[in-house]
């Protein structure tokens, strides 16, 4: 019980201190169009990195850039975000896979890491539970940067329903309770149409502008169009990934798929 009083007051703590930063720094208007691309930089090593930024830094549409713990754990998520940095001023979003499954208090320094090493947004499942997510959520932007949460994946068996381990309700209550939090971005299924629409109906009801990043696109089967039609006109971003860096013309398609992404906003210079 005491460890659970401790916890709170950090989170007031954190809150508090938050609180006093203003809107401004919230950093809402984190991506250049409504509508767009990130690349999910899923690659092997720090060359082929190089060349996917290389052939994808100038595109209309492209929106981010993800990295993930496999180069982070094999050169070190510093040196992964510098090799980002040497070709690209675009956000830079660091997926744990998946961050927010550990106990609360390893929140902050996790957070801290993370800063310091240069991205700027974090992706978060909060599977360890509601504290775990106050915990996490508050710890990023603690550390000014942006959190997204996650609640359902792309693959099969992942929910009850499905013969999975976590109930259906579940993303719901990762959802909901992120955006009463203050969370603004939000990653939901772009393979699975039904799910987005449920997702996006949800949380409108929360906040007044959810902002929706879509994996599955590609080689999952999703595709943008399906997927942005079914936010519902919210800010929408495909996450892909081999669908482009392991194209046979890696620039190429990475600009068809921003060409289709960009289709879906009427001016596109307009920013959020």
């Amino acid at each position: 019980m005491e460890k659970l009083t401790n916890s709170w007051n950090i989170i007031k703590m954190i809150k508090l201190r938050y609180s006093k930063r203003g809107d401004k720094e919230m950093k809402e208007n984190f991506f250049k169009y409504e509508y767009g691309v990130i690349i999910s930089c899923d690659v092997e090593s720090l060359s082929i990195l190089e060349n996917l930024l290389k052939q994808t830094l100038d595109i209309e549409g492209m929106v981010g850039y993800k990295v993930g713990c496999i180069l982070a754990l094999k050169y070190g998520l510093p040196d992964v975000v510098k090799t980002v940095r040497k070709y690209s001023n675009s956000p830079v979003i660091y997926d744990h896979q998946k961050a927010g499954t550990d106990i609360p208090m390893t929140a902050p320094d996790f957070a801290k890491v993370c800063k310091n090493a240069g991205v700027e947004s974090v992706i978060v499942f909060p599977q360890s539970g509601p504290e775990a997510e106050r915990f996490f959520i508050n710890s990023i932007l603690e550390e000014r940067m942006i959190p997204i949460i996650g609640g359902e994946m792309t693959h099969p068996k992942y929910l009850a329903k499905d013969s999975g381990f976590l109930r259906d309700e579940s993303p719901l209550e990762m959802y909901r309770l992120g955006a009463k939090l203050g969370v603004k971005y939000f990653v939901v299924p772009g393979n699975k149409p039904e799910s987005i629409q449920r997702y996006s109906e949800l949380l409108s009801k929360v906040i007044e502008k959810p902002r929706f990043l879509l994996p599955g696109i590609g080689r999952q089967g999703g595709n943008i169009e399906t997927a942005f039609q079914a936010t519902k006109g919210k800010p929408s971003y495909a996450i892909i990934g081999s669908a482009i860096y392991k194209a046979g013309d890696i620039r190429e398609a990475a600009k068809n798929f921003c060409k289709v992404a960009l289709n879906f906003t009427k001016n596109k210079s307009r920013k959020i």
